[in-house]
C-alpha cells in the first residue's frame, strides 16, 4: 500500500458513523448487546397478532418535509487539491426525509397515510411529490409555495460510507395564506383519521400557535396526536397522546444531562407535567427506551434488541444468522421509526407498552440499514422472532 492509498483509506474510514443514536452514546461498528425483559414471552404473542392489524389504519402525518438525495460513487484516489477522496459518480437516488420518512414508515407497514406540509415549487419539491406518490402516500395535504425552499439533504456515498452531506434549506415560517390553506385541508381530513403524527424538525412549518390549533382540533375530534418535539418549543404540544424524544432532547428540556437511571426517571416525570401529555417515551440508544405514562407510578424500561443485521444498500437487507449483538451501521431515521410504529400500533389498539416494544424492535432493524429506511411487516415479524430471552 502506497502513501496515497493509506491516506485515502484513513479519510474514507473517518467518514464512518461516529455520532450518536438518540442518546449521545458514541457508535460506530461496535456491537450493542442487551437482554429483553424476562416477561418477553408475554409480549411476543400479542405483538405478532398486532402486526396484521396495522394495515389499513388511517394515519395523518404533519411536519417538515425533506428530500433525501444520495449520490453514489466509488473512491480510489485522493484529490490533488486537498486531502479528500475523489468520488467517481455512479448513480443518484432519492427518498423521503424528515416528516416524509415518518409517512414512509407508516406506509411500509400497510397504513393508509395522508401527508400534510409545505414545499417549494422548484425541482426538489416536484421530486419530493414523486417520492410521495411512489410510496402510495396521499399528497393532497402537501401545499406547494413558489416562495418557499424545499429542504434537500444531499449525501455523497463511496464504498458504502457517507463522505459528506450538503444541506439546502431555509427555516422560515409559513406565509399566512399558505398556513391557512394547509390548516383548512388538515382540519377537513382530521375527522377521518385514526391518529395524527406531528413530526417537527424546526424548519419553520410548526409554530407554537400552529401546534396549539392543531392539537385543539384533534382533541375535539378525539384523534390522538403523537409528537416528536423540537427543543425550541416546550409548551406547544400540551394534550398530546405521547411525546417521543431522545435522551439529549429530554436533557435539554429539563436543563440537565441524563447520566443515570435516576435522572432519566426524574426527567420522564417532569416532561409528563411540562407537556401535559398522557405519555413520554425517551429513546436511549443501546439502552433501549424508557416509557412513562401518566396513569402508571412506575416507568417501563425496554432494552435494545439482541440480534445482528448487516446491510449493504439503502433499504436492502442481509441478515446474518446466529450472530450476537447488533451491528450499528447507520442511525438515519431511527427516531422516525419509533414515532411511526408507536403511533400506528396504538391506533391499531395496542397498549402503549406493547406499542413501545414493537417500535423499539423496528428501530433496531432500521439502524442496520444504510441511509433513510423503513421496515416492512415481514421484517418486523422476523425481528420479533429473533428476540432472545
Amino acid at each position: 500500500m502506497n502513501s496515497e492509498q493509506w491516506i485515502l483509506q484513513r479519510v474514507v474510514a473517518s467518514t464512518k458513523i461516529s455520532g450518536t443514536w438518540e442518546s449521545g452514546t458514541p457508535i460506530g461498528t461496535r456491537k450493542l448487546r442487551a437482554r429483553m425483559p424476562t416477561n418477553i414471552a408475554e409480549y411476543l404473542p400479542r405483538l405478532k397478532k398486532l402486526i396484521p392489524k396495522l394495515r389499513g389504519k388511517r394515519m395523518g402525518v404533519l411536519g417538515d418535509l425533506m428530500l433525501d438525495r444520495y449520490l453514489w460513487g466509488t473512491a480510489t484516489r485522493l484529490s490533488p487539491e486537498a486531502a479528500v477522496p475523489v468520488v467517481d459518480f455512479v448513480s443518484q437516488s432519492e427518498c423521503l426525509g424528515g416528516a416524509g420518512n415518518v409517512a414512509a414508515n407508516l406506509a411500509a407497514l400497510g397504513a393508509h397515510v395522508e401527508m400534510f406540509g409545505a414545499i417549494g415549487s422548484e425541482e426538489a419539491g416536484r421530486a419530493l411529490q414523486k417520492c410521495l406518490r411512489a410510496e402510495g402516500i396521499v399528497e393532497k395535504g402537501v401545499v406547494p409555495d413558489a416562495k418557499r425552499v424545499t429542504t434537500v439533504k444531499t449525501r455523497i456515498i463511496a464504498r458504502h460510507q457517507q463522505v459528506v452531506r450538503v444541506d439546502q434549506e431555509r427555516r422560515e415560517a409559513l406565509r399566512p395564506e399558505t398556513e391557512k390553506k394547509l390548516l383548512g385541508v388538515l382540519f377537513h381530513a382530521l375527522k377521518s383519521l385514526d391518529a395524527l403524527v406531528l413530526s417537527d424538525y424546526d424548519k419553520g412549518l410548526i409554530t407554537d400557535d400552529f401546534a396549539d390549533r392543531v392539537l385543539s382540533a384533534a382533541h375535539q375530534l378525539k384523534v390522538p396526536v403523537f409528537v416528536n418535539p423540537k427543543t425550541s418549543r416546550l409548551y406547544a404540544y400540551r394534550g398530546a397522546r405521547a411525546i417521543v424524544c431522545n435522551a439529549k432532547e429530554a436533557g435539554f428540556f429539563v436543563t440537565r444531562s441524563l447520566g443515570d437511571e435516576k435522572s432519566v426517571e426524574e426527567a420522564g416525570r417532569a416532561l409528563l407535567a411540562h407537556f401535559g401529555c398522557s405519555a413520554v417515551v425517551i429513546t436511549r440508544g443501546e439502552k433501549g427506551m424508557s416509557v412513562f405514562e401518566e396513569t402508571s407510578p412506575r416507568h417501563l424500561q425496554i432494552p435494545a434488541t439482541s440480534f445482528e443485521v448487516t446491510y449493504a444498500r439503502v433499504g436492502q437487507s442481509g441478515v446474518e444468522r446466529g450472530a450476537t449483538g447488533r451491528q450499528v451501521f447507520d442511525v438515519t431515521g431511527a427516531g422516525d421509526t419509533v414515532l411511526s410504529v408507536l403511533s400506528l400500533a396504538v391506533a391499531a389498539g395496542a397498549s402503549l407498552p406493547d406499542a413501545a416494544v414493537l417500535a423499539n424492535t423496528a428501530a433496531g432493524v432500521v439502524v442496520g440499514k444504510l441511509g433513510t429506511a423503513s421496515v416492512g411487516p415481514e421484517e418486523l415479524e422476523h425481528a420479533l422472532e429473533e428476540l432472545r430471552i
